[in-house]
């Protein structure tokens, strides 16, 4: 009779391939599968030296654990949601970085999921998104986060959040509150202690909080510096680039025309250099303006852009960790102050503030 040869594939010395699987680092520990699989979710049932050696043959292995099979393996998702309907493509892209920082290493990862939270149903396409993913929690960026029915579905389907807006809006603990109204009150102050007094406003949608506390701050500031701007000197914008431009021709077509705007976000400031450029006329040296987010956009243009820096990276990334940390432990964000960064696209007006021809 012919004797089978032993088959050593499965050999504890036998090295997987590259990437490997759970029962790889197992065989290769000497362990079982679910001493790794307490390992990799930070178990303090492990001893140290079992730990490291694990430790050391995933790093080796190169193996990942798969975040949607750890949910099911241990009833708790390891996946975070940011929800958003935000025009400005490169708030986003800030906001996510930030998030990614705050979960690199952590085990958990990110998904997001935009919406038009101008749909009827867009609050049920949350809730799926939720439940689909099984998400361990939810970063609310502006607009959705200043929705109260969102907040409560989510509550209802135990979902943890953490909200981010212009005010504070929810408990400490599930709040990232940016204060958006200091930093217009600032880009007031400025734009007067330079001599302008014939201003333009262009805003975002008013059914954003932010922009209804950056314009009222702004205004605020002015009137208590004994400016009132008249209604056609404030028009509403879309927080895109093509809706400054448009907004910039209906100012700059008044006369007097103003001699300084202020923007609510930088990609509108940039549509105002292009109204200001296609009729001839010179930022700063023929009109002043100031944007809103302090954006990379701000320091790429010429001249480069005045504007509010909010700290967009950093929000992403303190929402993120308020919702990774132990309930228990969890904390309030930092104080978010914006502030004014002050570049080359302001000047005194030439006329002493009172408007152009």
């Amino acid at each position: 009779m012919t004797r089978r040869s032993r088959d050593t594939s499965t050999a504890p010395d036998s090295p997987p391939v590259r990437g490997g699987t759970i029962n790889d680092i197992a065989r290769l520990a000497g362990v079982s599968k679910k001493t790794v699989s307490r390992v990799i979710n930070r178990s303090p049932l492990v001893q140290q030296e079992t730990r490291e050696k694990i430790e050391a043959l995933i790093r080796e292995v190169g193996y990942v654990p798969d975040p949607m099979a750890r949910g099911l393996a241990f009833r708790k998702s390891f996946l975070i949601g940011m929800v958003y309907d935000n025009p400005n493509a490169q708030y986003i892209v800030n906001m996510q970085e930030g998030a990614l920082a705050s979960l690199r290493g952590s085990g958990f990862e990110l998904v997001v999921h935009p919406c038009d939270s101008k749909s009827e149903d867009y609050i049920e396409g949350v809730r799926h998104f939720v439940l689909q993913h099984r998400l361990h929690g939810v970063i609310l960026v502006p607009r959705v986060s200043e929705d109260g029915a969102l907040v409560e579905m989510l509550q209802q389907a135990g979902c943890r959040y953490a909200r981010i807006a212009a005010v504070s809006l929810d408990e400490p603990a599930r709040m990232i509150a940016t204060n958006d109204r200091l930093g217009a009150v600032e880009v007031a102050n400025y734009l007067e202690s330079l001599g302008h007094r014939n201003i333009g406003l262009i805003t975002g949608p008013q059914r954003y909080l932010s922009t209804r506390e950056r314009g009222a701050g702004f205004l605020q500031a002015l009137s208590r510096r004994g400016i009132e701007l008249p209604p056609d000197n404030i028009v509403e914008g879309g927080y895109t680039f093509e809706s400054g431009v448009a907004c910039a021709e209906r100012l700059l077509a008044l006369d007097p025309r103003p001699t300084a705007i202020f923007t609510l976000n930088d990609e509108m400031a940039a549509g105002v250099y292009k109204a200001a450029f296609k009729i001839g006329l010179a930022v700063p040296d023929d009109l002043s303006v100031v944007g809103f987010d302090d954006s990379p956009l701000a320091s790429r243009l010429w001249p480069s852009l005045s504007s509010v820096r909010l700290p967009i990276r950093d929000m992403g990334s303190f929402a993120a960790a308020m919702l990774i940390a132990n309930e228990d432990a969890a904390r309030a964000a930092p104080l978010i102050a914006p502030h004014l960064v002050v570049r080359e696209s302001c000047h005194p007006p030439k006329n002493g503030g009172r408007g152009a021809h």
